[in-house]
């Protein structure tokens, strides 16, 4: 009896802690997400429920291929990210030479305004950028990077180059948590580097590279703003997200549309955090 109230009080003062942010979260997502779940199955006048909202946004050309650029996008970038990432965390894991200078430096791009940062970026791929600039000077013709195929490829750029620091420090936590014990007998019994790499390093750092492709997948949803910023709410089509159109339906005031495509999307974010979780479960049950 006595556990049992001093297990009641503990959840209510977890409750108590909790209640600032529940409320918050409720406030400013929760609420408006159902709301906006409840109006995407609303015809234009509020009254009746429909799923004509849905079939009309599937039939969109415009939400095709905004959709599809998403998908791709997600697709090329994350498995860039998470190679790049974790190549560097291992590289940084070892005594080289201005170690502690190259972690800061791959933490900046957290630090500095959205803004700042695509100031840089037009700054390189503008027509009159320094990239054409270094073009022209070896006597090659310039290139309209942000209105041609490139732009897809310079988006990606943008993107690892904004997250990579962050998913540096992730795959650096999980090599520091490995104990050198397993190395050191590893080495007792003549393992090389390719079989400490694939049974031991990479094996203990599963947790963390589950953690850092959900990561990934989430923050690649949310490169519009780098995207509006470089092309502005009309890109070439290579780069037209789905936030793009999310933006347009807005600023047209087609709430309905808006709404639908929200909730997709958020389904569709959802749907890959299931299946990651159950891919990282079913790993972890392998392997013990």
């Amino acid at each position: 009896m006595k556990l049992h109230r001093l297990a009641r009080k503990e959840l209510l003062a977890a409750l108590g802690f909790l209640a600032p942010s529940l409320a918050g979260f409720s406030v400013f997502y929760l609420i408006p997400f159902g709301q906006s779940v409840l109006i995407s199955f609303q015809d234009r006048l509020g009254g009746n429920l429909t799923l004509s909202n849905y079939k009309e946004l599937l039939l969109s050309s415009s939400f095709q291929k905004a959709a599809s650029n998403t998908f791709w996008f997600t697709a090329i970038s994350v498995p860039i990210l998470v190679v790049v990432s974790l190549l560097l965390a291992l590289l940084l894991n070892q005594r080289i030479f201005i170690r502690n200078w190259l972690r800061t430096a791959y933490v900046l791009p957290l630090v500095v305004p959205v803004a700042s940062i695509v100031l840089v970026w037009q700054i390189l791929f503008d027509w009159n950028g320094a990239l054409n600039a270094v073009l022209q000077h070896f006597g090659l013709s310039r290139y309209d990077w942000m209105k041609s195929e490139w732009a897809g490829f310079v988006i990606v750029l943008v993107y690892v180059w904004k997250n990579i620091g962050y998913n540096v420090i992730l795959f650096l936590a999980g090599l520091q948590n490995i104990p050198d014990q397993y190395y050191e007998i590893a080495d007792l019994e003549g393992a090389g580097p390719a079989r400490k790499l694939f049974g031991i390093t990479l094996t203990y750092l599963t947790p963390t590279t589950f953690l850092v492709v959900l990561m990934s997948v989430l923050n690649s949803f949310k490169v519009f703003r780098e995207t509006y910023l470089v092309a502005g709410a009309y890109p070439y089509d290579r780069i037209y997200m789905l936030q793009h159109y999310m933006n347009n339906m807005f600023l047209s005031l087609d709430i309905q549309k808006v709404s639908s495509a929200a909730v997709l999307m958020a389904l569709c974010i959802m749907a890959l955090v299931f299946v990651l979780f159950r891919t990282e479960r079913i790993f972890r049950s392998y392997m013990e």
